[in-house]
C-alpha cells in the first residue's frame, strides 16, 4: 500500500465512481472542469496494425499521432474519434481497445487520488527540505504557462555550498499524464536524504557529486489531468495557441535543437505532438533551459547527465532521436559507445530495454537530443512501468508505485557513480577523463 504524507486526500466514492465508469466503457473520462464549458472529445486507445518497422511508426508519427505503445507488428496509440477516422482514411488498420485493466493484465484501476497531486508534491518537497536542511534545498526557477511554480530540488552534503563537483539532473513530467514519474521523483529525494549517513555507495556519492530534481517540468498538464476528479489522458502543456482552438504544446519536441527538422513532430496545433511556435516558445521548456544554461559556471556546464523520466514502456534511451544514423554531427563513434554502455549498464539493474531513441521512431526537438548537442550533457529517457497497457498504461495502480520507482534505484546510482566521466562505462577513460 502507498504510504502518503499527512493530508493524503482520499478518493470520494463519486471520484470512484466516475473511474469506473469511464473504465467501463474503455476511455478516460473527459468532462469539462465546469458545465458551462465545451465537452471535450472522449479519447481512447487503438491498436493500429501492419506497423512493425522503426521507418513505418515514423510515418504514422507524422501524421501527427503520439504512439503510446510498440508490439511486434502493431503500435498503441490514443486518439478521440476524428483522429482515428482520419488515420483509417489514410490507410490505416485501426481496432479500438477495452480499457487498459481490462486487457488480461493484473493491475487494478487507477484512481486520480493514487497519486500525488501538485500541491501534494510541493509540501513533499518543502518537509524534505526542513527535515535534512543540510541535503535539501529548493528553489523556484519559473512559471508555468498558468502560474504554477516549477520547482528544482538540490540534494547534496552541504548543500548550500555551490562546490566544483560534477552535477546529476532528473526532470519528470514533461507529458501531463505520467504521473508515475512525479513518484519517481519522490522516491529519489526520500531515498537520497533517508540513507545519506547509512548507506556508504549514498552517502559517498552524496559528498562527491549535486543532485538536481524537477518532479514536475508540467505542472498546468499534471493538474489538468488530474484533478477534475478523472484522468483526461492529456499529455501537452495548457498554453492555447494563437489562431486555433486547440491548447497546448509538447514540450518534449519543443527543445532548441533539430526542433522541427526530421517529420518526429507535428505542425498542427491539434496534434499530441504539436512541436509549438518555436523553439522553446512553451513558457514551461524555457525555464528549464534556461536553469540549465544557468549551470554553466566559468564556461563550464556543471551538469555531467541526466535522466528525463516518462512513461510508459520500460525503455532506456539515448540521443539522437531526430535520426537514425548512430552517429552525426556532435555525436562521434566514442560518444554513441559511451551512451550505449552507460545506458545498457542501467537497463542492467531494472530490467528495462536499452537503446537509440530512433530505435523506435524519429523525434525532434526533443530534450535528449538538446541537452547533448547544445549543452554536452549525457542524456537519457527512462520510459517506466508497465510494458503495456495490460499493466494500466499511463495509469498504473498506486499498489505499484513503491516497487516500480525503487526498481530505478541503483540505475540513478549507476548514473551517479558515471556522472565524473560517463567515457568510462565504455573503457575510454584514458582517453576522456582526467586522471
Amino acid at each position: 500500500m502507498r504510504r502518503f504524507p499527512r493530508g493524503r486526500r482520499t478518493a470520494t466514492a463519486a471520484t470512484v465512481l466516475t473511474l469506473a465508469l469511464a473504465l467501463a466503457t474503455g476511455t478516460q473520462a473527459t468532462a469539462a472542469p465546469d458545465a458551462s464549458a465545451p465537452a471535450a472529445a472522449t479519447v481512447r486507445q487503438y491498436q493500429v496494425d501492419g506497423v512493425a518497422t522503426a521507418e513505418q511508426r515514423t510515418a504514422l508519427a507524422r501524421t501527427g499521432t503520439a504512439i503510446d505503445e510498440i508490439g511486434a507488428d502493431s503500435v498503441v496509440i490514443t486518439a478521440d474519434e476524428a483522429d482515428a477516422e482520419r488515420l483509417t482514411g489514410l490507410g490505416y488498420d485501426l481496432t479500438a481497445l477495452t480499457a487498459p485493466t481490462e486487457r488480461g493484465g493484473p493491475g487494478a484501476a487507477a484512481a486520480p487520488a493514487d497519486y500525488h497531486t501538485y500541491a501534494e508534491t510541493l509540501a513533499a518537497v518543502d518537509a524534505a527540505e526542513a527535515a535534512h536542511p543540510d541535503l535539501v534545498s529548493s528553489q523556484v526557477i519559473g512559471q508555468s504557462y498558468e502560474g504554477r511554480d516549477i520547482v528544482a530540488v538540490k540534494v547534496s552534503a552541504d548543500v548550500g555550498v555551490d562546490e566544483d563537483e560534477p552535477e546529476v539532473l532528473f526532470t519528470h513530467n514533461q507529458h501531463a499524464r505520467e504521473h508515475l514519474t512525479v513518484e519517481m521523483a519522490l522516491y529519489t529525494l526520500t531515498e537520497l536524504t533517508s540513507q545519506y549517513g547509512t548507506d556508504p555507495e549514498v552517502t559517498a556519492l552524496l559528498d562527491t557529486r549535486e543532485v538536481w530534481l524537477i518532479p514536475t517540468v508540467n505542472p498546468d498538464g499534471k493538474v489538468h489531468d488530474q484533478e477534475s476528479g478523472s484522468f483526461r489522458s492529456w499529455r501537452k502543456n495548457r498554453e492555447p495557441n494563437s489562431g486555433s482552438s486547440a491548447v497546448g504544446t509538447d514540450l518534449n519536441r519543443n527543445w532548441a535543437y533539430e526542433w522541427g527538422c526530421c517529420g518526429g513532430s507535428s505542425g498542427s496545433p491539434g496534434s499530441d505532438t504539436y512541436r509549438g511556435a518555436g523553439p522553446e516558445s512553451a513558457p514551461e521548456t524555457g525555464v528549464v533551459a534556461d536553469f540549465v544554461r544557468g549551470r554553466v559556471v566559468g564556461g563550464e556546464q556543471q551538469i555531467t547527465a541526466h535522466i528525463d523520466f516518462h512513461t510508459y514502456g520500460e525503455l532506456v534511451l539515448w540521443p539522437y532521436g531526430h535520426t537514425y544514423a548512430d552517429t552525426a554531427p556532435g555525436l562521434t563513434a566514442d560518444d554513441a559507445a559511451a551512451f550505449e554502455a552507460l545506458g545498457t549498464a542501467m537497463a542492467d539493474s531494472n530490467g528495462y530495454t536499452p537503446q537509440q531513441s530512433s530505435d523506435l521512431y524519429i523525434t525532434d526537438g526533443s530534450i535528449n537530443d538538446w541537452l547533448w548537442a547544445d549543452q554536452g550533457i549525457f542524456s537519457f529517457t527512462f520510459e517506466m512501468y508497465p510494458t503495456s497497457g495490460a499493466g494500466g498504461g499511463f495509469y498504473p495502480p498506486g499498489s505499484v508505485i513503491d516497487r516500480e520507482t525503487s526498481r530505478n534505484r541503483e540505475a540513478v546510482l549507476t548514473l551517479l557513480t558515471y556522472a565524473d566521466c560517463a567515457y568510462r562505462a565504455a573503457g575510454l577513460e584514458a582517453e576522456y577523463c582526467a586522471a
